[in-house]
């Protein structure tokens, strides 16, 4: 599970594929592969980390096994499950109940495209985040093979004639919809954004599955669109 490896992208590819079937068996992995690309940059132990919008809590009970003082905090009670974590709290990426640089690592996993106004998010983010700290970004960008979620690849040809295709062929409605709780987010404009602030360090641009040239790829104007598949930022809160 080195990173990048060719082995490590494989492995997780093939979790995803059994997504649906095996959940908790891909989540797991996507969970430690997330932590160890923190550790990367700051290990965790004893380490404060807020997970936002982290869903069923697979990431903040990773980060919690390795010893980190690690909380979540989701919006929507149902994506909780019926077990939470410890330390779990029903609130708003929005407007997060915390005081300003409290976190030493502040964590987002395929949530900003789900969010309507990614710079709002983004500066919650980065105000509960002490300065030296970790902003830990990933999202599926909207040109991505899986862009579109459940309905993709037929997003491609267009938002709603792809979820209706996907509820032709299912026969139930699907659960995103663009414009309500999915949005058409891009690597070139989301790059742009964090580069211009001035409270964040941009300590790494790439996308987080490829094996190769993963920094490259998400350097190339219209290339990165599609390529990227899912961009992952790691940002460090300046002082």
């Amino acid at each position: 599970m080195r990173d990048p490896s060719l082995r490590r992208s494989v492995t997780l590819f093939r979790a995803f594929l059994r997504e649906q079937q095996e959940p908790e068996k891909c989540y797991a992995l996507l969970a430690r592969d997330a932590a160890d690309q923190v550790e990367r940059h700051l290990p965790v132990k004893d380490r404060v980390v807020v997970d936002v919008g982290g869903g069923g809590g697979y990431f903040t009970e990773e980060f919690q096994r390795r010893g980190a003082q690690a909380y979540l905090f989701e919006p929507d009670p149902h994506e909780l499950g019926a077990k939470p974590p410890e330390g779990s709290v029903v609130a708003d990426g929005y407007l997060l109940p915390l005081a300003d640089g409290v976190a030493d690592v502040t964590f987002s996993s395929n949530v900003l495209e789900h969010v309507d106004d990614p710079g709002t998010f983004l500066s919650e983010m980065v105000r509960v985040t002490r300065p030296g700290g970790l902003i830990y970004v990933a999202f599926t960008n909207w040109y991505s093979p899986w862009g579109g979620h459940e309905w993709a690849p037929l997003h491609y040809f267009g938002a709603e004639r792809a979820r209706a295709r996907y509820e032709r062929r299912t026969g139930k409605p699907a659960k995103h919809k663009l414009g309500e709780n999915l949005f058409a987010h891009h690597v070139g404009p989301t790059l742009r954004q964090v580069r211009a602030r001035d409270d964040v360090q941009v300590v790494s641009a790439r996308s987080r599955y490829w094996p190769f040239w993963a920094e490259t790829v998400a350097k190339v104007p219209g290339l990165r669109e599609v390529a990227t598949w899912n961009l992952l930022l790691i940002l460090r809160r300046c002082p």
